[in-house]
């Protein structure tokens, strides 16, 4: 026999999902239920807002470069007299300067000789500021070769100089050591020699006093440029 609603067809108008899924919570419960979803969605995508700003700022940072605590000369030798090295080695001459500017490297050189007892010059100094614009030289500093420009004399090895930049050290060759310091943004080198002349001497100046002579000027050269 056939019941009466199997007659009448009051379960027709309920599809199979309704008849499986649960009861509909009262107030609106299921739809709040769903809401941590939508938050955790949110959050996904406020995160990846945020990821992608960073990257940009990131990005703005690197091409700006590292901060550069000393300003350009375009007169260095007006800027670096080498009172101390002058002392040590006797008179240096009138200075010769040169600079250059690019977008990556901005640097000014100063080129000096002198001589001692009116004799024919026996000994020079140069002095390079290099202000590095688009990449850090501190990765780099001091990881260079040690060349002999002359192969006239031994090469020394390396010596570190404390208390002088954020990295100073002492290379080069025996009677032409080479100082190179590093310290916001900027390389700072000054190289002296010395040597004989027609008559022989010349060659006996004190390595070390020049060595210290060199830290005093340079010292004096980095607090003359640095940014106010």
């Amino acid at each position: 026999m056939i019941s009466e609603p199997e007659l009448d067809g009051d379960w027709a108008d309920a599809s199979p999902a309704e008849l499986a899924g649960p009861p509909a919570r009262p107030g609106g419960r299921e739809a709040r239920g769903r809401a941590p979803w939508l938050w955790a969605l949110g959050g996904a995508v406020l995160a990846s807002a945020v990821w992608a700003g960073a990257l940009v700022v990131q990005e703005r940072h690197a091409a700006a470069g590292p901060p550069i605590a000393y300003r350009q000369s375009e007169q260095l030798c007006g800027e670096v007299p080498l009172k101390a090295v002058g002392a040590v080695t006797g008179n240096l001459g009138v200075g010769m300067p040169s600079h250059g500017e690019s977008p990556a490297l901005d640097w000014s050189h100063c080129y000096s000789v002198g001589g001692r007892d009116g004799r024919l010059p026996t000994h020079d100094a140069q002095v390079l500021v290099e202000l590095h614009r688009k990449t850090d030289p501190g990765p780099e500093f001091g990881s260079g070769p040690v060349l002999n420009l002359n192969m006239r004399s031994p090469s020394v090895q390396p010596e570190q100089v404390p208390g002088l930049g954020e990295r100073a050290l002492f290379s080069g060759e025996e009677s032409a050591p080479r100082l190179q310091v590093l310290d916001g943004g900027a390389v700072f080198t000054m190289r002296v020699q010395w040597w004989g002349g027609q008559d022989g001497e010349g060659g006996d100046l004190d390595e070390n006093a020049v060595k210290a002579a060199m830290v005093e000027d340079v010292r004096a050269l980095m607090a003359r440029l640095r940014k106010k």
